[in-house]
């Protein structure tokens, strides 16, 4: 799990994250972090559009190379 001074070090910096759910990359979700809970945290995607996922995910730079969950 993403800790809160992680994802406050991403929300301040305003860099694209890439949130890694499971093996496919199509079904990755990339924007910036906007805020979170205990239990999520808010995306805004390049569309604007906000998604709400899960902090147990893995929390990727999107500049870096993916990496899968799995291993």
């Amino acid at each position: 799990m993403i800790s809160d001074e992680q994802l406050n070090q991403l929300r301040l910096s305003g860099k694209r994250v890439r949130v890694v759910r499971d093996d496919l990359e199509s079904n990755d979700v990339t924007g910036i972090v906007v805020a979170w809970d205990e239990q999520h945290v808010l995306i805004r995607r390049r569309n604007r559009r906000v998604v709400k996922l899960d902090r147990k995910y893995s929390y990727q730079l999107f500049d870096e190379p993916r990496t899968s969950p799995l291993g």
